[in-house]
């Protein structure tokens, strides 16, 4: 999504891409924008050698009460997360900074953003927070799949574009909308454009509507967050001992800040 000199805001359509290419695109965002934000539905950081990193576990706890799943990050996941997976070679290219709350107050440079759609959907659209609500719209996943839980997505897209004023979302919503049988690759262009939503959100909404779960050495999220979701996802985060809101200093440590004290 592109921000104008004139805040007008685009939908650029997503397309699929291997990582090289990402990295093209991504590149070539830069003649048209001084700030750019990558908003990746992968972790990015994944330093355990086995099991679940503490902000997977937290999400867990609210993924699960939706009816849904969260997959382990660890190193043990060759071809994911092992040291010759594609993704750090992709990170390492890209160079971003990884300062979610630097971002947000930016007005130039290129930042990388750990996001996850399924986390963001009960509070961008209150229709999937409630106890086994959460959308059922990967059409991979035969047995849970549903045209029902693909339409809602699309639904909370429209809603999206009307609160957001993104130019081409609806129409964008609309012809998706209309394929009779979406195959996974229609689920990751309409995951690309969630991901491109939440980091709207972060950027420009107040950072109250915002939730930054855990750190940046032990793995992040950032997600919108409505007062219920918040309060979930609190306790959850006080349950497993992670931080729900970080502010970062220049060497990377975190601390632990009041809620109510953040702008």
């Amino acid at each position: 999504m592109r921000i104008d000199r004139a805040a007008r805001r685009t939908l650029v359509p997503p397309r699929l891409a291997s990582f090289d290419e990402a990295l093209a695109a991504i590149k070539a965002e830069d003649a048209v924008s001084d700030l750019r934000l990558v908003d990746l539905d992968q972790p990015t950081l994944v330093p355990n050698a086995t099991g679940m990193r503490p902000v997977d576990r937290v999400a867990a706890s609210l993924i699960f009460w939706l009816g849904g799943g969260v997959q382990p990050a660890n190193r043990g996941k060759t071809g994911m997360f092992d040291d010759a997976a594609p993704l750090w070679r992709f990170k390492q290219r890209l160079g971003a900074t990884e300062d979610p709350e630097a971002s947000r107050q930016a007005i130039s440079g290129l930042y990388l953003l750990e996001v996850f759609p399924a986390l963001a959907l009960p509070s961008l659209d209150p229709a999937f927070d409630g106890r086994l609500r959460g959308a059922r719209y990967n059409p991979a996943r035969r047995k849970t799949f549903t045209l029902a839980g693909w339409q809602a997505v699309i639904a909370a897209l429209r809603r999206q574009a009307v609160e957001t004023g993104v130019e081409g979302l609806s129409a964008w919503a609309d012809d998706l909308a209309g394929i009779a049988a979406p195959r996974k690759a229609d689920q990751d262009g309409l995951d690309a454009v969630l991901c491109a939503l939440i980091g709207l959100h972060w950027h420009l909404a107040p950072r109250d509507a915002s939730i930054m779960i855990d750190d940046r050495e032990a793995g992040y999220m950032v997600a919108p967050a409505s007062l219920d979701v918040r309060q979930r996802l609190v306790a959850a985060a006080a349950a497993c001992g992670v931080s729900t809101d970080v502010d970062w200093n220049p060497m990377g440590n975190a601390k632990t800040a009041q809620l109510a004290n953040k702008g």
